[in-house]
């Protein structure tokens, strides 16, 4: 293929994406070649606030140097075995995770949505072999409004038309219920005895940041032991302090479990945006209900990506980043309240610790948000909207005050733009 002399270098790359690449994404138009903390350049040099942080998987920042050097280090020795061999750091890994969010087993795997596949399986297998569902009769409840991933099984669970049209059949099994709505849920619970788990997001971030009562999870944990069905919290993207604590669905340190899931997925900042890492955490009650052989995956627990995200996450431990983000988040959403009296723009701000979003004040087809997103690129920060009006706004977690504030200055000077 051969291009204009007279395009740019990102030009030039947006053009071989589009010729070349699957038609699957609807990217900002910038193009990237380099990240530090909470920064980005592209390939003409210039610099930007990182303020999606790859759907939250950069939590630790850009390359962060000590997670660079657990790969560096790892990639020298030994990337990957397969689970047909024990290998030195898959032990280590498991001992570490569990023993921090307080389970009893961890399967490792790669992609969050391949987590939340596993999750799904093990709910399946814990409704026949424990509770003692008949035989293919098992079902697992979704919220509506959730974002898991896009494989089928999982997009089966979706009520977002952009993710099933032209795709079914679908696979059965799964019942919907309003998120947030506790009533609704004890409801289905009463008239099915075969619901074996409910699968649900701690915020859905991917809806645009939706937070629930902030009882819901407690409730909804209490009616899933109350009627013997397994309470499973997706923390792909709101886990590893993101909100402002470790998890957002249970204190990792306190002794309670009034919200604590039986089964808890993780991905995306388990590894600091270096690999695909991704985890189910369960008690031996769930997890040693797959055998040897029923379940795997080549590159689920290899070396590499044990030593990088046992790494990855002991700096979100050592840097006190869910502190920071708690800090900064309420300073964050404070002056975007501001920002919304001065403009007119914003409808709605809502979000908790780091993972906030602003609800244009335009409706759900409108392009308003999208070139609101551009104007902010013009202006030194990336974001990009979600369903249709709504901006998601989560940069890293090591970002400062002074970088906030300065954030801030930035999106009020697009946003008056469009008042």
């Amino acid at each position: 293929m051969r291009f204009s002399a007279n395009l740019t270098k990102s030009e030039e790359l947006i053009e071989k994406e589009n010729r070349y690449g699957a038609h699957n994404y609807h990217p900002l138009p910038v193009v990237l070649e380099r990240g530090e903390g909470v920064f980005l350049w592209d390939v003409e040099g210039e610099k930007y606030y990182d303020f999606l942080s790859a759907y939250s998987a950069v939590n630790q920042g850009h390359c962060h140097p000590r997670i660079i050097q657990a790969l560096v280090r790892q990639s020298e020795k030994l990337t990957l075995t397969s689970r047909a061999f024990y290998n030195d750091q898959l032990g280590a890994f498991e001992e570490f995770i569990c023993k921090l969010f307080g389970f009893e087993k961890a399967l490792i795997m790669n992609s969050g949505v391949e987590a939340v596949e596993s999750a799904m399986k093990l709910c399946r297998k814990w409704a026949y072999q424990v509770k003692g569902i008949p035989t293919n009769q098992a079902k697992i409840v979704f919220a509506r409004g959730n974002f898991h991933g896009r494989t089928i099984s999982v997009i089966s669970a979706s009520d977002d038309e952009s993710a099933t049209k032209d795709f079914g059949p679908f696979v059965g099994g799964i019942v919907h219920v309003p998120y947030n709505d506790v009533d609704a849920f004890e409801t289905l619970l009463k008239a099915d005895q075969n619901i074996a788990g409910f699968i649900v997001e701690p915020i859905q971030g991917e809806a645009g940041v939706v937070v629930p009562d902030s009882d819901y999870l407690v409730r909804i944990k209490a009616l899933c032991k109350a009627y013997n069905v397994l309470f499973i919290a997706d923390e792909i993207q709101t886990g590893i302090a993101r909100t402002g604590s470790m998890l957002a669905s249970y204190d990792i340190h306190a002794d309670n479990e009034d919200s604590k899931p039986d089964v808890l997925i993780l991905g995306k900042a388990i590894s600091g945006g270096v690999l695909p890492v991704s985890a189910v955490l369960a008690n031996d009650e769930v997890m040693l209900t797959i055998k040897p052989g029923e379940h795997g995956s080549t590159y689920g627990g290899n070396p590499l990506a044990c030593a990088v995200a046992l790494e990855a996450l002991q700096v979100v431990i050592d840097e006190e980043l869910a502190e920071n983000a708690q800090v900064l988040g309420e300073l964050f959403r404070k002056g975007l309240e501001g920002i919304a009296k001065r403009t007119g723009v914003i409808e709605l701000v809502r979000g908790k610790g780091l993972l906030n979003a602003i609800v244009i004040n335009c409706t759900e087809e409108s392009d308003l948000a999208w070139d609101i997103c551009v104007k902010f690129k013009e202006k030194g920060l990336l974001a990009k909207p979600t369903q249709g009006n709504k901006i998601r706004l989560a940069p890293p977690l090591v970002i400062t005050a002074e970088q906030i504030k300065e954030c801030l200055l930035i999106i009020e000077e697009v946003l008056l733009d469009f008042a």
